[in-house]
C-alpha cells in the first residue's frame, strides 16, 4: 500500500463500489413474516418491501418510500434496525450490495387486506409461517429472512454477511 496523498476523486476510484438498499419486514398480528412475488426475479421470487437507494437518500427514507410505492403503507418512525445486510459481488451483478432492514411492526388483517401492490413490481404477496416461506425461497433469501425474525424476536439487531450475487 502506498502513503502517496491522492486528491479525493482518484482515491474513490480505488475503493469498493457498492449499492445500496432498504426494506421494511411486516409480520401480522401471529408474527408470520409478509413478502411480495417480484415476477421478474426469478432469482428472488419473495422480496421484503423495499428497494435500492436513490442518490441523496437515507436508508430510512429509501425504506419509507419504497414501501409506500410497493404496498401503499406509509411507515412511520422512530425507524428500528433489524439487520444490517452484505453481499459480495458477482455474476449477476458487479458491485457489493449493502443494506438495512427495518421493523415495519404487526400488520392488523385489515391492513393486510389493504395492502396494494405496485404492478410494475408485485403480483402478488403472501403471510406464511417462517417454516413455509422455505421452499419458496433460495437459501441465502430464507436463511436472511430468518435472521430477520430472529432479530424482531430477540429485540437484537442481526448482522447477515452472506447474500452474495455468486450461484443461489
Amino acid at each position: 500500500m502506498s502513503r502517496t496523498w491522492l486528491p479525493p476523486e482518484q482515491y474513490a476510484e480505488q475503493l469498493m463500489k457498492a449499492t445500496g438498499f432498504a426494506c421494511i419486514h411486516f409480520t401480522d398480528e401471529q408474527d408470520r413474516p409478509v413478502q411480495l412475488h417480484a415476477p421478474y426475479s426469478p432469482s428472488h421470487p419473495w422480496q421484503l418491501p423495499g428497494g435500492t437507494m436513490e442518490p441523496g437518500e437515507r436508508p430510512w427514507e429509501t425504506a419509507v418510500r419504497e414501501c409506500r410505492e410497493e404496498t401503499g403503507i406509509t411507515v412511520t418512525g422512530p425507524p428500528r434496525l433489524l439487520a444490517a445486510v452484505y453481499g459480495l459481488p458477482g455474476d449477476a451483478w458487479p458491485y457489493s450490495t449493502m443494506g438495512m432492514i427495518f421493523d415495519g411492526g404487526r400488520l392488523s388483517d385489515a391492513r393486510i387486506r389493504g395492502i396494494t401492490l405496485d404492478p410494475e413490481e408485485h403480483d402478488e404477496f403472501r403471510v406464511l409461517d417462517l417454516a413455509a416461506w422455505r421452499p419458496l425461497m433460495p437459501a441465502q433469501d430464507f436463511a436472511r429472512l430468518a435472521a430477520v425474525t430472529q432479530a424482531r424476536r430477540t429485540g437484537e439487531a442481526g448482522y447477515f454477511d452472506t447474500w452474495d450475487w455468486g450461484e443461489l
